[in-house]
């Protein structure tokens, strides 16, 4: 079987896009506040969780947001792509484990929870309790790409109990004599598929508040010898998912946030590739933000090697983009922001068209 004939093949971000899965926001719930989301959640924003922590999201953010979603399918789908959508769970319900009981969250951010690497899906394990049971949302559609030949790797999910948690971290405490510190520890597996980024052969992952070293070694032991895994590290005070942070945008081109990456720190194997400096998000910073910082412009969708799907409102990044060749095709998403993501967070790549291969000589 060719990699064109499989129903589930991706190896980089810039393949022609096939098939993809788009989230939704229906039935989203508020995380309760907790250590977790103190580390990578924006001060100013504690009191939406302390409100409506448990309770559904608003329902005109759910309604707006949903609108978006809607618009982006029908776009995809006008550019020949073939759109999936998960199952809408009831996340208001409670799931109780013998050590805790949490709310869930929502099935808007597939980038998160699965990724393709080649002819696999890898379910992530995650390592927020509100997130326990999210990719049953995708189950029905992983258990269809499985029966037509993909592969289907779950890495084990953990326990998630207190003493997972480092009871003494703060975001305040975040670097202690110049060592990074995180939320999680490293007594079980945990990764969110958002803190890896794909250039064929070579892939490249961050330790962050949601992964650690554990979750990135099983993911490496798992795919094999013919992948490398590359651990990166930036300026990010509070880290959670890297496609905010260096977006590969084709070969020979990298898309860098200036504000947190250093050029000493962008890994050697880009040593011969253009380095793009984002520009400034236009839409400022603001309380509506509950996840996120604004650096979510930077979180858009490639088509394939030129078209790339931006929100309508960051022409100065657009303008960017098209400069160095590329064609943005603006869509309206800022109502999805307050859930966390953009673009690139509410999808994921199911089947791009092209092969394995290394980018780096």
């Amino acid at each position: 079987m060719i990699n064109d004939q499989k129903k589930v093949w991706s190896c980089n971000e810039w393949d022609p896009l096939e098939e993809v899965i788009v989230g939704v926001v229906d039935n989203a719930t508020v995380p309760v506040w907790s250590p977790t989301l103190a580390s990578t959640t924006p001060s100013h924003a504690k009191w939406f969780f302390e409100e409506h922590g448990g309770k559904p999201f608003p329902a005109e953010m759910v309604e707006k947001a949903s609108a978006e979603l809607d618009n982006l399918v029908k776009v995809l789908e006008g550019l020949r792509v073939t759109v999936k959508r998960p199952d809408a769970l009831d996340f208001t319900k409670s799931t109780r484990t013998p050590w805790w009981d949490s709310t869930g969250l929502y099935a808007a951010m597939p980038r998160d929870v699965m990724m393709v690497i080649g002819d696999s899906i890898i379910e992530a394990p995650m390592a927020w309790q509100s997130r326990y049971v999210e990719i049953y949302a995708y189950r029905n559609l992983i258990e269809d790409y499985f029966r037509d030949g993909a592969k289907w790797l779950a890495a084990p999910k953990g326990s998630m109990k207190d003493d997972f948690y480092n009871s003494e971290y703060t975001p305040e405490r975040a670097e202690i004599d110049g060592v990074r510190q995180f939320v999680i520890s490293e007594k079980e597996v945990a990764f969110d598929a958002a803190d890896f980024v794909r250039c064929g052969k070579d892939i490249f992952v961050q330790k962050s508040n949601v992964t650690n070293e554990m979750g990135i070694e099983w993911v490496r032991r798992h795919i094999g010898s013919e992948f490398n895994v590359h651990i990166v590290q930036f300026d990010d005070e509070h880290p959670m998912h890297i496609d905010t942070t260096i977006v590969p945008l084709a070969p020979g081109k990298l898309l860098i946030n200036p504000s947190w990456v250093k050029r000493s720190q962008i890994p050697k194997q880009f040593d011969s590739w253009e380095i793009i400096e984002a520009t400034e998000p236009v839409m400022p910073y603001d309380s509506a933000l509950y996840f996120s910082s604004d650096w979510l412009t930077m979180n858009f969708l490639s088509v394939d090697e030129k078209r790339i799907l931006v929100e309508e409102n960051e022409v100065p990044l657009m303008d960017l983009l098209s400069k160095h060749g590329f064609e943005p095709i603006p869509i309206p998403f800022r109502n999805f922001y307050p859930f966390g993501g953009s673009i690139h967070c509410a999808t994921a790549d199911i089947r791009r068209r092209g092969d394995l291969q290394s980018y780096f000589g």
